[in-house]
């Protein structure tokens, strides 16, 4: 039984009692005085009528009229004569009338009306003894009026105690309710703070609360932190922040052949000319200086673009991947500039301080053939003199379509439902089933060639039609888990979360087959999260209560921001493939995975490795504490 419950006893049982003890002692006394109200009334009319009937004559025929008298008047039950020898000699005997009070009042509540006598006096003789009993119904109904009204006032009294009980419980329930929540929210590894309430017992069980969330966040930042520098060590350049070689072909096989990339985009190289002739002639520092200035340029043109990745290859080579970029020229132009301004500043002497190569890139293409295109055009700008930037030859066929165009394809494709899901299994550490992952799949003309999402999902942002689109997903999904599927997961867009339309319409279309919905699995990247993460929160929320599963794909890049992620009620992440890559061979990677595994775990989430390539990284995978794993090393049952 709930406290509150117990409360509401505790109120209701008191007010009962007081009552009931209150009633019985009102009706006891007032049944006490009735009655010896009754005995005084009795004992005065009998003496009354004794003095009279002594000054009269004593013939029976006047006796009995007198005794008539009296007993006629209705106010008696019994008035009788009693000769000296304890004979009744004249008796009238009328019966109780108990008038309109109830039988069951009478029985609980007797009233013995005790008889009033008196002496009958002839002379100096005793002629005899009156003995008279007055009808009691005038005491009942008396007793019984009393009563009621008692009980009207106790139901008053009652009901205005119970709202005032009310009020006083929702003012204690709601800082309990907030409570009960935290620690439910703490039981699901969601930390969350409350207000303090102003009753003294209350606040310090707030304080105590909020103390200890406070603790758990601040031993979760201290975590991250430290994994994060080891996510930095493992992964970037100590020099200039960018990411190191290993790391940045990893990002480069993904952009060539995950589902989810950019159909196309470029590769920038750019390659510092003598830097050790630089480090010898200026010194380290200078030189160093050179390449953290380099560095800042193309971290600032990778934060503009999503899903794009700069990296320190080696000593002089660094290099820019831009998805979905057709056209590198303004990428390139500034990075001219750049070193033109690091001429100026008088970092560099001379004309030959860097050379520039791009290329346009194919999803699908191989590594090797993309750098050995881009490298013979870095080796062609390293022929010229001065700061050169040379295209290289692009063997992809690729025809340029205007936005006006791929509004029309995607606008008919939703209309005409040309759409649907692929799956590919998501399968835990004992090789079971966790969900299908079921990327969006678009035709663009009737019987005409399936597009990955990589290949439509961009322009659909550009052109704001990712909700319908997501939409289409959801509905697919639940389509397909009604035909029998155990669980299905769908991405969404960060775009559309931000439209409360497309939350509302989402929501309601879940709510529909809410039976369904424990097995739907919905995902948005991180950089969706990240990047509009108050209204990921709300989304959150909103879908909570239905008992979908709600996660992020492509975790790991801004792993600082894990500690963001305490209070919204996620159930899953999916660590981006390019830290799984080599896993097997690559320990700062292990560590900071196996990092992120325990602070996931540790908050309640349920943690996937995406794109996992090869057996031995899927070999290695339980052992850094990954609950399941998707990519081409799990096998289709």
């Amino acid at each position: 039984m709930s406290l509150f419950r117990q409360l509401w006893l505790a109120v209701i049982a008191s007010t009962v009692i007081a009552f009931a003890g209150s009633f019985i002692v009102s009706t006891l006394t007032a049944r006490h005085y009735l009655e010896r109200q009754l005995a005084i009334k009795n004992n005065d009319n009998a003496a009354t009528l004794a003095l009279a009937m002594s000054q009269l004559d004593k013939d029976p025929v006047t006796v009995e009229l007198q005794i008539a008298a009296v007993f006629d008047s209705g106010q008696y039950a019994t008035v009788r004569l009693i000769d000296p020898n304890g004979k009744t000699t004249i008796e009238k005997t009328g019966p109780q009338d108990a008038g309109s009070v109830p039988g069951w009042f009478i029985r609980v509540f007797p009233i013995d009306s005790q008889p009033g006598q008196a002496q009958v006096s002839s002379g100096w003789n005793q002629f005899g003894t009156i003995e008279l009993v007055s009808h009691s119904h005038f005491a009942y109904e008396e007793l019984w009026s009393g009563t009621l009204k008692l009980l009207a006032w106790f139901a008053i009294g009652g009901g205005l105690m119970g709202l005032l009980g009310m009020q006083f419980l929702r003012r204690i329930r709601r800082p309990l309710d907030a409570v009960v929540g935290q620690a439910h929210a703490i039981s699901e590894r969601r930390f969350t703070t409350i207000s303090e309430p102003s009753t003294p017992e209350l606040k310090s069980l707030a304080n105590a609360m909020n103390a200890m969330v406070d603790r758990l966040k601040a031993m979760f930042a201290e975590e991250a932190a430290r994994l994060e520098q080891v996510r930095r060590e493992a992964n970037l350049d100590s020099l200039t922040g960018l990411a190191n070689r290993a790391f940045f072909m990893n990002q480069l096989a993904a952009a060539l052949s995950d589902d989810d990339a950019a159909a196309s985009g470029s590769l920038v190289l750019l390659r510092l000319a003598d830097l050790a002739g630089i480090n010898k002639r200026a010194g380290r520092e200078m030189a160093d200086e050179l390449l953290r200035r380099v560095g800042g340029t193309l971290n600032g043109l990778a934060a503009e673009k999503p899903n794009a990745a700069s990296a320190r290859l080696n000593g002089a080579d660094f290099a820019l991947l831009l998805p979905g970029v057709q056209d590198p020229a303004p990428y390139a132009e500034i990075l001219l500039h750049a070193l033109n301004d690091l001429t100026a500043a008088g970092l560099i002497d001379g004309e030959r301080i860097g050379h520039i190569a791009s290329g346009v890139y194919l999803h699908g293409q191989t590594i090797g053939s993309l750098l050995a295109r881009v490298d013979t055009a870095l080796a062609s700008a390293e022929g010229q003199s001065g700061l050169a930037w040379c295209r290289a030859e692009s063997d992809c066929d690729q025809h340029a379509t205007s936005n006006a165009d791929w509004k029309k394809l995607l606008e008919g494709a939703i209309q005409t439902q040309r759409l649907r899901l692929i799956d590919f299994p998501v399968a835990g550490n004992a090789g079971q089933l966790l969900h299908f992952e079921c990327p969006l799949r678009l035709q663009t003309t009737e019987d005409g060639e399936w597009l990955t999402a990589g290949s439509f999902m961009p322009m659909a942002s550009r052109l704001s039609m990712t909700t319908e689109l997501d939409l289409a997903a959801a509905r697919l999904a639940l389509e397909r888990i009604a035909a029998g599927a155990p669980a299905v997961a769908v991405n969404l867009s960060g775009e559309s979360i931000l439209d409360a339309s497309f939350r509302a319409r989402l929501f309601a279309q879940i709510a529909a087959r809410k039976d369904l919905a424990p097995r739907l699995w919905l995902e948005v990247s991180e950089i969706g999260v990240f990047k509009h993460f108050d209204e990921f929160h709300a989304f959150c929320d909103a879908l909570r209560p239905l008992g979908c599963r709600l996660g992020i794909e492509h975790f790991g890049r801004q792993f600082s921001e894990i500690g963001r992620l305490h209070g919204i009620g996620l159930d899953y992440l999916k660590v981006d493939g390019s830290f799984i890559r080599a896993i097997d061979t690559q320990t700062g990677n292990q560590a900071f995975i196996k990092g992120l595994c325990s602070i996931a775990h540790n908050i309640g989430l349920t943690v996937i490795a995406e794109g996992v390539q090869t057996a031995e990284e899927m070999a290695i995978l339980p052992e850094l504490g990954f609950d399941g794993a998707t990519g081409p090393a799990v096998p289709r049952n």
